[in-house]
């Protein structure tokens, strides 16, 4: 399937990474620190009947996820039909009051979005997250897939794969789809953030300017941006890499100093694009993704192609019997937290641990949610000259033009740990190459 030399230049692959900055920076103790983001030369291999499973999968997903965005912004027709209930939805920390009433350009909500998902051992793809206000990791298998192909230009000759290199295209098309007038940009908070590779990287190869919150200005309930020389230009459409609540100080966070004072205005007048929309946390929440199979059957009449993890809302009282009958062999989520963050398993606490955590679960039932540990696959990695097994997820990515568009490749994240079954980047995992058969 692939020639050594494609592994043995894993080391020199990964100075080249560290060489082109392809850095994930991380905050530890109110320190900001960039580390390497590993990479692995073995790749994770999809075929491709397994692939447009996957496929038609997500799509569906997505286009549940839009239509429950606009609903509960809107009508809140799910809640009113008591699918979800309406307690749940307001104590979301992802809720945004601000954004009732608005629509997006073309009723596009989430543009770009990131869902994790794993194969467990019994062949089955299980869905664990959805993110759908700023999911990063596409640059990653981009430009590794660039290295490698340079490397072993005989592995990629020898087999038919899907050229990943055509993200930058999608992602072009996407933002040109809801442009309003004027040029597409794409916002960063700064080098300092997690993912500022990825920001400068995504612009380069789209064409979109790169700028910070000082360089948009907000006059006449339009956006502007302006240049070193003082030039000032309309912007239509905004790839906002900056969280929701940085991205007006005059809406949001009034402490924030890297968004756009009124950008939030010129938006629900539909003078901008944003790319995502403000207020897509809610569907980011952990609670809700206990209800997106519910919602993929209220809006589109279907059954939910991809199962997500078997998962229990201690908010109701028989899940929370059965969630203290079972602690132990569950894992329990913080559904606002990410990255790895607020997730422990039951297995792996004290006695004493134990009694804190089931006394904090019953004090805020809404704040957790607990799943069945996935025995999710291993793949092969290599480790100082030796190949081991670790568990990895994949991170499929879905960009939504008119119709979503599932990008054939992937971000597949491994933990280095053998006994971990966390693999995001900012708890120290790595990455590989997806690749997806075309024939």
């Amino acid at each position: 399937m692939y020639e050594m030399d494609l592994l043995d230049n894993t080391e020199n692959v990964n100075r080249l990474l560290a060489r082109y900055g392809v850095k994930f920076g991380i905050y530890k103790n109110n320190t900001f620190k960039e580390q390497l983001f590993p990479f692995d030369a073995i790749p994770r291999v999809i075929q491709k009947e397994e692939f447009d499973y996957l496929e038609r999968g997500l799509k569906q997903r997505v286009l549940a996820l839009n239509m429950f965005l606009d609903d509960i912004y809107h009508d809140k027709k799910i809640v009113k039909d008591k699918v979800i209930p309406e307690d749940f939805i307001f104590a979301s920390s992802g809720y945004m009051p601000e954004c009732e009433g608005v629509t997006p350009v073309k009723k596009i909500y989430s543009h770009i979005s990131g869902i994790d998902l794993v194969k467990g051992k019994n062949d089955e793809w299980y869905i664990l997250e959805d993110n759908l206000r700023v999911p990063s990791g596409a640059s990653y298998p981009m430009i590794a897939r660039d290295l490698c192909r340079r490397s072993s230009p005989k592995t990629f000759r020898d087999n038919q794969l899907e050229d990943n290199r055509n993200y930058a295209s999608l992602l072009r098309k996407t933002m040109d789809n809801v442009n309003v007038e004027g040029h597409t940009v794409i916002l960063t908070p700064g080098r300092y953030n997690a993912a500022y590779f990825e920001h400068s990287y995504l612009a380069e190869k789209t064409g979109a300017h790169l700028v910070n919150g000082s360089e948009l200005i907000v006059e006449d309930d339009k956006l502007y941006y302006v240049d070193y020389r003082g030039k000032k230009e309309r912007v239509g459409a905004v790839y906002r890499r900056i969280s929701d609540e940085y991205l007006d100080p005059m809406n949001f966070n009034p402490e924030s100093v890297i968004g756009i004072p009124h950008i939030f205005d010129v938006y629900a007048k539909g003078n901008v694009a944003l790319l995502n929309a403000p207020g897509n946390g809610i569907a980011d929440d952990k609670g809700i993704y206990y209800f997106v199979p519910k919602m993929i059957r209220y809006y589109l009449g279907e059954e939910p192609v991809l199962s997500n993890a078997p998962t229990y809302l201690p908010f109701y009282e028989e899940d929370m019997a059965y969630v203290l009958e079972h602690f132990d062999s569950l894992v329990l989520k913080d559904v606002a937290e990410a990255g790895g963050y607020g997730v422990v398993f039951g297995s792996s606490m004290t006695r004493e641990q134990k009694e804190q955590f089931i006394a904090l679960l019953k004090k805020e039932p809404r704040r957790f949610i607990a799943q069945e540990v996935i025995d999710f696959q291993d793949l092969d990695i290599q480790d100082n000259g030796d190949v081991v097994a670790r568990k990895a997820d994949l991170r499929a990515f879905v960009l939504m033009a008119d119709e979503p568009y599932v990008w054939k490749s992937g971000l597949t994240r491994f933990s280095r740990n053998p006994d971990s079954f966390i693999v995001n980047s900012s708890q120290g995992g790595g990455f590989k190459d997806t690749w997806v058969l075309s024939r």
